[in-house]
């Protein structure tokens, strides 16, 4: 398969001016739609009220209504008495009497008020016999009180709503108020929606060797809702020029922008840039940007209408989306400009950079003593779940090679806020900890998990800058885990005991008679014997390494983020073995070697070990029911500190 590479790859800004200069960025036009379908629209033009609101002068009490200057000097010893009429005024009802200096009506909350009456005596304050016309008011009040003049909330003629203005639930209750039963609004902008490619299939097939469910084209979909859009899915097509042809030409002909996922470089298989390159008017005007992630991306128009290709890897798509499109759909739409929030942070631990292109590094926000810490949370751009778990990310500029530990940096925030979890734990990952951290959700607490290992997690509990670490590393001098490198500041959490091992396919003969230990060692030294490797710093992965005492097989490169992960890998087949926990092999059917029992506890600030999530952890790994279920995981929950 022959490959191409970018022949013009520009940085973002001049990829924003060409792209730009190609489209039209006004709002589509503005149509009328009913009431109760215009939220989440845009005006197109200001509202004026037709009406006063309230149409009438409105009692606020159930009471009485009232000449103000006749209840002056009244008090609970010596009241006012006035003379009750026998009107009594309901909601809806128009009065058919007045008040005269001396008399009173009854008036309920939401009544109009009678003429002559300019206030309302709430009815706690007076006192009255069924059988007598005498009222007597226990308190004065002043002209105005209780009442809503007509006009006092809108008065016909006002400016109640202003063009641009996206209705929420505040305004549309607004148009209702003045009587609005339709409303002028800018049309959504109709977003096509392609995927293209031979792997890609759709949510809810039988998943198969080599596939990948789409899910660039769900986000896609749904991020086009929020930005005020309308999207139009048109399904997945094949590698074929002649299908992706004849769908571009439906995608023009129905949208007013065009995206198109996966198929933006310039290998062999890659057919969507070459099915845009064939547009004309103007066409490609950026292919290439010098953007981590999102190199690949393809910006095109055709007759001023947006066409885009994005990256397959969804992190990419998504950032590209983003950048590019975001603002596109939001003019198109009648929205302003987002404006999108940012805080400052500290870089914990040092990120390399490729020099050339500016890179969109994604952040999870833990606090600490010193303020708020941005923890890079990895993945890559084929990620599905990264950017849905970070909480931001930090641009570096093309010119910089690397972030320092601790240097500052300032953090993009994906929401309109920052939304503090209620408890943040960072270190190894495990499953019992995934099982402990639902019952924690189901409790109400809002939780937060970074996968950083074992090493990285001690150090960032030592800092201050998570609740809880999970961790399981062996003091050499001591042969313990854990208890040996806590420090005063820090408290310990006992958690279980969990078996590591090495996980293979069954049949497997190079793994199937023998120890662990014994299995590493013959096959340490086979290149045709694949290993799937731990990432640094996690207590695996020293284990690892202290079992091939130097050696590096085929495979050691390659590190997989948890325990899952190595099992995943061996079951496909794109390893032979690694080194993972007891439980994910009897989960996936793969054959186990014990390599070593080990310790997995949580270690946290004892300046934190007060917070209400912490306190519940503890009282969960407590409760009987949940050692009994991790127990049932292959969790070893005898107390070592007993």
């Amino acid at each position: 398969m022959s490959q191409q590479q970018f022949l013009n790859v520009i940085d973002c800004d001049e990829a924003h001016r060409r792209f730009r200069g190609a489209i039209d960025l006004q709002p589509l036009g503005r149509e009328e739609v009913a009431l109760d379908a215009a939220l989440g629209r845009v005006l197109a033009g200001d509202v004026i009220a037709d009406v006063n609101v309230p149409s009438f002068d409105r009692s606020n009490y159930d009471g009485y209504a009232v000449r103000a200057a006749d209840t002056y000097g009244a008090e609970e010893e010596s009241p006012r008495t006035l003379t009750l009429l026998g009107e009594i005024l309901a909601t809806g009802v128009v009065p058919r009497g007045q008040v005269n200096p001396g008399t009173a009506m009854a008036i309920a909350t939401g009544g109009m008020l009678p003429r002559g009456a300019d206030a309302v005596v709430m009815v706690e304050y007076t006192e009255s016999e069924s059988e007598s016309d005498r009222l007597q008011v226990t308190r004065a009040v002043t002209p105005g009180f209780g009442v809503s003049f007509a006009g006092t909330d809108v008065a016909a003629g006002e400016i109640v709503l202003r063009h641009g203005q996206l209705l929420t639930s505040r305004e549309t209750g607004v148009l209702a108020a003045v009587g609005q039963s339709r409303v002028g609004v800018w049309r959504k902008p109709i977003v096509a929606i392609l995927s293209t490619g031979d792997e890609i299939i759709e949510p809810g097939q039988p998943m198969k060797p080599g596939l990948v469910y789409d899910s660039n084209a769900r986000i896609l979909a749904d991020a086009v809702r929020e930005l005020g859009g309308q999207p139009i899915g048109l399904g997945i097509v094949r590698d074929d020029m002649d299908q992706l042809r004849e769908k571009l030409r439906d995608a023009l002909a129905r949208a007013d922008v065009v995206l198109l996922s996966g198929g933006t470089s310039k290998g062999e298989g890659d057919l969507s840039y070459r099915v845009v390159s064939e547009l004309a008017n103007p066409g490609i005007v950026a292919h290439g940007v010098a953007l981590k992630p999102g190199k690949p991306i393809c910006l095109a128009a055709e007759h001023r209408k947006p066409v885009v290709i994005l990256p397959g890897f969804p992190t990419s798509a998504i950032f590209t989306f983003h950048e590019f499109v975001a603002p596109v759909i939001r003019q198109l739409a009648g929205r302003p400009a987002m404006q999108r929030s940012s805080v400052a942070a500290n870089m914990p631990i040092k990120v390399n950079s490729e020099v050339g292109r500016t890179e969109y590094l994604l952040v999870g926000l833990v606090r600490g003593p010193d303020g708020l810490a941005a923890y890079p949370m990895g993945g890559g751009s084929g990620s599905v779940t990264t950017f849905s778990r970070a909480d931001g990310f930090v641009t570096i500029g093309r010119h910089e090679e690397i972030v320092e530990a601790g240097a500052p940096v300032d953090v993009q925030l994906l929401g309109n806020e920052l939304q503090v979890a209620d408890l943040v734990v960072i270190g190894s990952h495990c499953v019992g900890l995934d099982f402990l951290l639902g019952k924690l959700t189901d409790l109400g607490f809002a939780t937060k998990f970074m996968a950083v290992g074992s090493t990285a997690g001690l150090q960032a509990a030592k800092r201050g800058e998570c609740d809880l670490a999970g961790m399981h590393l062996l003091d050499p001098e001591s042969g313990e885990y854990n208890l040996p490198l806590l420090t005063p500041e820090l408290e310990l959490i006992e958690g279980y005991g969990r078996l590591q091992g090495v996980v293979y396919r069954p049949g497997d003969q190079r793994f199937e008679s023998g120890t662990a230990v014994d299995a590493i060692a013959h096959v340490k030294d086979d290149p045709e014997c694949v290993m799937v490797n731990r990432n640094r710093g996690s207590g695996t992965r020293i284990l690892i390494d202290r079992l091939l005492e130097g050696t590096q097989p085929t495979g050691y490169p390659i590190q997989a983020s948890s325990h899952n992960a190595v099992a995943a890998a061996v079951a496909q087949e794109r390893a032979d073995w690694g080194v993972a926990i007891q439980w994910v092999a009897r989960r996936d059917r793969l054959g186990f070697l014990p390599l070593e029992d080990e310790r997995y506890d949580l270690v946290g600030p004892k300046s934190r070990s007060d917070r209400p999530a912490v306190l519940a952890l503890k009282r969960l790994l407590g409760q009987s029911e949940i050692r009994d279920e991790l127990g049932r995981m292959g969790f070893n929950m005898q107390s070592r500190l007993e």
